[in-house]
């Protein structure tokens, strides 16, 4: 028995046949199962080459369930390598950043002569430089909203800049 076998799935005649018969329903399979996007295609080749592989353990009569069975783990397993892709893909890299640590240092102890010199400037400045530069309002929006001046609007964040001035001298 296991002589005829080998006689007639590995011979190349009765291969090609299976093939023939199989190929366009088994593509038509997966690709309506799984769209196009996992290449259906290629998993019927790939299931046609298994069968290749083990043409002597498979029977004519179950060469059809083989290759259907085949293809279907092999897009079952590029469907959940295509979720681990997707996932890694969504995953955000940990923030990673090329600065070197004096730098960092040098940029905290910025921010803390920052605070404190924005802490020394007084309230009307302060409120009138931050809706300026942190808000990014004009001038005539800052003055309608404090019910003032443009020139007090005016007044107050130069007055702000030169105190920030002197007070860091980085700035």
């Amino acid at each position: 028995m296991a002589k005829q076998l080998q006689k007639n799935i590995c011979e190349e005649h009765m291969f090609s046949s299976i093939f023939n018969k199989y190929s366009k329903d088994l593509h038509n399979f997966l690709y309506y199962k799984f769209g196009d996007q996992l290449n259906p295609k290629d998993k019927v080749q790939d299931a046609f080459i298994k069968l290749w592989e083990n043409c002597k353990k498979v029977t004519p009569d179950k060469a059809k369930s083989y290759v259907f069975t085949t293809a279907n783990n092999l897009m079952l397993n590029e469907a959940a390598h295509q979720k681990v892709v997707l996932k890694h893909q969504q995953t955000k890299p940990k923030k990673v950043t090329n600065e070197n640590p004096e730098f960092l240092m040098q940029e905290s102890e910025y921010n803390v002569k920052l605070q404190k010199a924005l802490s020394n400037l007084t309230e009307a400045q302060r409120e009138a430089f931050m809706m300026n530069r942190v808000e990014g309002k004009r001038f005539k929006e800052i003055a309608e909203l404090l019910d003032i001046s443009t020139k007090a609007v005016e007044k107050r964040i130069y007055g702000a800049l030169e105190k920030l001035r002197k007070d860091i001298k980085e700035l």
